[in-house]
């Protein structure tokens, strides 16, 4: 691990599974209009922006009342988020990371309001030294740029970075940015067709020295 210098992790569903709650919401606003949200149709757009529009499966009167829709479904979305815990393990990585003598960076396809507003509510948001959002790139993950710019923040070569994951696409942006990952899934992420060179754990329980074994 001597070569390692950095680790920089995802956001959303990785730190605060946001994702695992969004899905459960949206499935729920599918069956009152007796449609069915497939896991699989939604894992395409988990962890970036435009690959795949759960509107379109909805009826069409309900897309076009979308903007009453859509703010009755962010609220109870964000009220739900609101209530829920770290994941587990994962504070205890942050906390380390640092102390240990990595830098420690953020790389999402998030907006930084929205990262920010969780950040806060958990104390977090003064253990990394840089964040790189979709705010501050052309193309979000899976293309490279948000990780190769979190590295640039901490002026630390790609490989010398661990990315934290937890779904293809956001796995699949570090990896083209030239750093070792590892994938720590979710419930919605974790039947992705993830390869199995890629090191991947089941949760942070095994701290920050499992997870940086994980890349020995």
């Amino acid at each position: 691990m001597a070569d390692i210098q950095a680790v920089i992790f995802d956001f959303d569903g990785t730190i605060l599974d946001t994702e695992t709650r969004e899905f459960h919401h949206w499935q729920a606003l599918y069956r009152e209009h007796g449609r069915e949200l497939s896991l699989a149709d939604w894992q395409r757009g988990v962890g970036t922006w435009d690959a795949f529009d759960p509107w379109l499966g909805l009826p069409e009167h309900v897309q076009a009342d979308r903007d009453r829709v859509r703010a009755e479904l962010h609220t109870r979305v964000v009220t739900d988020i609101g209530g829920q815990d770290l994941r587990p393990g994962v504070r205890a990585v942050l906390d380390a990371v640092r102390p240990a003598g990595f830098r420690l960076a953020l790389a999402t396809s998030s907006d930084r309001a929205w990262v920010t507003r969780w950040m806060e509510q958990h104390g977090l948001l003064n253990h990394f030294e840089a964040m790189a959002t979709r705010d501050d790139v052309t193309r979000v993950k899976p293309d490279p740029e948000l990780y190769l710019l979190a590295a640039r923040g901490l002026g630390v070569r790609p490989e010398h970075c661990v990315a934290v994951e937890d779904s293809l696409n956001g796995a699949t942006a570090a990896v083209a940015a030239g750093m070792r990952v590892v994938v720590v899934p979710n419930d919605v992420t974790g039947t992705q067709p993830f390869p199995p060179e890629w090191a991947r754990l089941d949760g942070f329980e095994g701290g920050l020295e499992g997870l940086l074994a994980a890349v020995r």
